[in-house]
């Protein structure tokens, strides 16, 4: 059995799976003590892949869990330079966050004709690739839960509950006014991906991450690829094994 580990700051996703496909897949969180919760009791794993933008103490905490757990080593996938076809802009690509090269290695394998991909979490990220595989850059956007915090942090006496709402029209309320505001921006940052896309005249459009849905319901014209960080460490994990 292989196990897959999707860690973001204080989320991860887990997989389980075998040369036959997916046993079973789940959610959990670095700070549980069980940050693999649903998974099969002693399940036979063999190998352990990790993509992760944790904190090196959550990173570390978490691999000695692994570790422990299961008897073999957790390998951790990072950044790279290109594989397989596919072009980091980076220079310094180990600056690369590994859950966006991952999730870009993911697309790669299906969707050559050129795409974007928009990881929709804790912050947003965008990044476009050519038909060629060349990585053209991207962004880095704060996310909603991100900026929701910003506001309930930093200015006090904007007093609001967050809400998940699709309306960008002008609020009438404080509450409103935050809400339709984040919304707003969203609408707008979508419009810039679909400009971008067209000009530059890529393909399709995937989205992940947790806000994935809430994008597509501002007019994202998206593929919603949920597992797409875990695909493309996959996919690397499987190269690695056959050298």
């Amino acid at each position: 059995m292989r196990l897959l580990i999707d860690a973001g700051n204080t989320r991860l996703k887990w997989q389980l799976g075998n040369r036959e496909g997916i046993t079973a897949h789940g959610v959990g969180k670095l700070s549980d003590p069980d940050p693999l919760p649903g998974l099969p009791a002693q399940p036979r794993v063999r190998r352990i892949s990790v993509s992760t933008v944790a904190a090196e103490a959550s990173r570390e905490q978490l691999v000695a869990h692994l570790e422990a757990r299961f008897g073999v080593p957790a390998v951790c996938h990072w950044s790279e330079a290109q594989r397989g076809g596919l072009i980091n802009a980076y220079r310094d690509y180990p600056r690369m966050g590994a859950d966006r090269w991952h999730a870009m290695y993911g697309a790669w394998q299906d969707y050559r004709d050129g795409f974007a991909v928009i990881d929709a979490g804790s912050a947003v990220t965008i990044d476009y690739v050519d038909q060629s595989g060349q990585h053209l850059g991207g962004f880095i956007l704060p996310g909603l839960q991100m900026m929701i915090r910003s506001l309930q942090t930093d200015a006090a006496r904007i007093w609001f509950d967050p809400e998940q709402v699709l309306q960008t029209a002008p609020g009438t309320s404080t509450g409103e006014c935050v809400n339709h505001g984040l919304a707003w921006l969203s609408a707008a940052m979508i419009e810039r991906i679909q400009a971008d896309v067209d000009r530059i005249g890529l393909g399709d459009i995937l989205v992940t991450g947790g806000d994935a849905e809430r994008l597509q319901g501002l007019g994202l014209n998206a593929v919603h690829a949920p597992d797409l960080v875990l695909r493309g460490l996959a996919a690397i994990d499987s190269e690695e094994l056959a050298i």
